[in-house]
């Protein structure tokens, strides 16, 4: 009986395609919207844990200052960090696995005619460990170079496009304004990390080389912190800011003059954010489904108006009334799940292109097409059904009278 409903139904689709379409235009734009919204949402959610854990898995990231709003920058009256603050976070703290000091200033590469103004870091070697970060060709720093400041250097892979094209750079010599080093190592690519920041644009030199050759002092502007497997970050983070809150002789009722990022907090509050404003867009979006529903009803109340004598004859001839509305039910169900399975083809397509135009990973959800697909037959189920009851109550005589 029910296939015999869904053949009907298709037949009345058929007869009247065009409207059949407008009919469902609510579901479909709700159904696709919903899946484009999900899927780009979940997209933009990977890239942006990947971009955090690109910085370094399980880091603590200290800066001088305090970050007073969303956008505004650190105070510029707080004092840098010292070389000695990082030898007592190496002895003092547990569960650390490294820490990398870190100073940086902005200045033009050149090589021969090539310049290309990027970001020169000061680090040591623990910079790698805790960054995660690899030399995929060359070498990292000696100690000796280290230690004496050496005229080294490893760049980026986007100052080697820059600055060589094809050409590999390791052993090359490279001005930074004034000061002349030698490349002996290429970072491997990371590609864009936290705000839109290309990490691949920088060349990084020993510490020493850039606090005697360039700034001028021994202060370290950031300094990350590694912390080892299987100890607590937050512990650990708790720590560091005793330590520091003592060194920089600050009162117990005073504020930081400092920041530590833990980036798994950050991460975790990035994705929190990120999932709650998908929700919210997808949810805005599920109110097409409702507009679709509606639609929907006003079409098969028509419907049901316009076919009075072709229910009568039914009626007439021995169907039953269940037989009349499970007819009509069907029907309505068929064009919302009809909607859903359009829908949900645009939402894919759309969604795949949203993901390339906005440089983020495309990840569909098949689990979120399945709940929409039942969701726009629901719609169906629950809009179609009082159309339905009213066929079925139709009285055979006064149906067979119906001009």
């Amino acid at each position: 009986m029910i296939w015999n409903a869904i053949l009907l139904a298709l037949s009345a689709i058929r007869r009247n395609v065009l409207r059949s379409v407008l009919t469902v235009l609510g579901v479909i734009i709700g159904v696709a919207a919903v899946i484009a919204m999900v899927t780009i949402g979940n997209g933009a959610t990977a890239s942006v844990a990947a971009q955090i854990n690109n910085l370094g898995q399980n880091v603590l990231i200290l800066m001088p200052g305090q970050q007073r709003g969303p956008m505004s920058g650190l105070r510029e009256q707080a004092k840098l960090f010292e070389e000695s603050d990082v030898e007592a976070l190496k002895s003092d703290i547990t569960g650390v696995r490294a820490v990398a000091p870190t100073a940086s200033n902005s200045m033009q590469a050149i090589y021969g005619n090539a310049n290309w103004s990027t970001t020169v870091y000061g680090v040591d070697n623990a910079y790698f460990d805790v960054r995660n970060w690899s030399v995929q060709s060359g070498r990292e720093f000696t100690e000796a170079e280290i230690k004496n400041g050496g005229s080294v250097c490893i760049i980026g892979v986007k100052v080697q496009k820059q600055l060589f094209a094809d050409q590999d750079p390791v052993g090359a010599n490279i001005r930074l304004q004034a000061i002349s080093c030698q490349i002996v190592g290429l970072l491997a690519p990371k590609g864009q990390g936290g705000m839109g920041m290309d990490q691949d644009d920088l060349v990084l030199v020993p510490l020493h080389t850039l606090q005697r050759r360039i700034t001028g002092d021994r202060k370290v502007s950031s300094i990350q912190i590694g912390v080892q497997d299987g100890s607590d970050s937050k512990t650990v983070q708790n720590e560091v800011v005793t330590l520091l809150r003592q060194r920089r002789g600050i009162q117990p009722r005073q504020e930081d003059d400092f920041m530590v990022m833990n980036s798994q907090e950050f991460l975790t509050t990035m994705t929190s954010s990120m999932r709650v404003l998908t929700a919210l867009l997808s949810a805005i979006a599920a109110i097409s489904l409702l507009v679709g529903g509606i639609g929907i009803m006003n079409i098969m109340l028509v419907s049901v108006t316009e076919r009075t004598r072709e229910i009568g004859v039914r009626l007439a001839i021995g169907a039953f009334d269940n037989d009349v509305m499970i007819q009509f039910l069907v029907e309505a169900v068929v064009l919302a799940a009809l909607g859903g399975i359009i829908g949900i083809t645009i939402g894919l397509g759309a969604s795949y292109v949203g993901c390339r135009l906005m440089k983020v990973s495309f990840a569909p959800d098949l689990s979120i097409a399945a709940i929409a697909f039942v969701f726009s037959a629901m719609v169906g189920v629950v809009f179609g059904f009082f159309p339905a009851q009213k066929a079925a109550r139709l009285d055979p005589i006064e149906a067979l009278r119906h001009e």
